[in-house]
């Protein structure tokens, strides 16, 4: 089945929603702020991206930037913090099967659907 990890507050994340609504396919919704992935779901999820957990990371947050910023992280460090900060993990992210994407822009998300 289809997933995307989803922040309604988003207008990229929302807007990778409606992409998915007019697919007519069935998906599920993972609010990702409320249901925070486990360490092992997020290291699966950087996994079948096929990216380093910085290429995951929401770099502009002011929680990066006053945290994380400049600093030496391994890539452990990196998914702790974004478990621990989940506003850090970019989005939309949709996952289909043994695929996954990070839609920004949204319009890749047609490409695994």
């Amino acid at each position: 089945m289809i997933k995307i990890y989803h922040n309604p507050r988003c207008r990229k994340s929302r807007e990778g929603l409606e992409i998915l609504e007019k697919s007519g396919k069935d998906f599920e919704v993972i609010k990702y702020l409320e249901v925070i992935p486990s360490k092992e779901e997020l290291l699966s999820l950087i996994k079948t991206l096929g990216i380093s957990p910085e290429k995951l990371v929401r770099k502009n947050e002011a929680i990066w930037k006053e945290n994380y910023r400049g600093k030496q992280l391994s890539d452990e460090d990196i998914v702790d913090a974004m478990i621990t900060h989940p506003k850090l993990i970019e989005r939309p992210v949709v996952i289909n099967g043994n695929k996954a994407i990070i839609g920004r822009p949204p319009e890749l998300i047609k490409e695994i659907i």
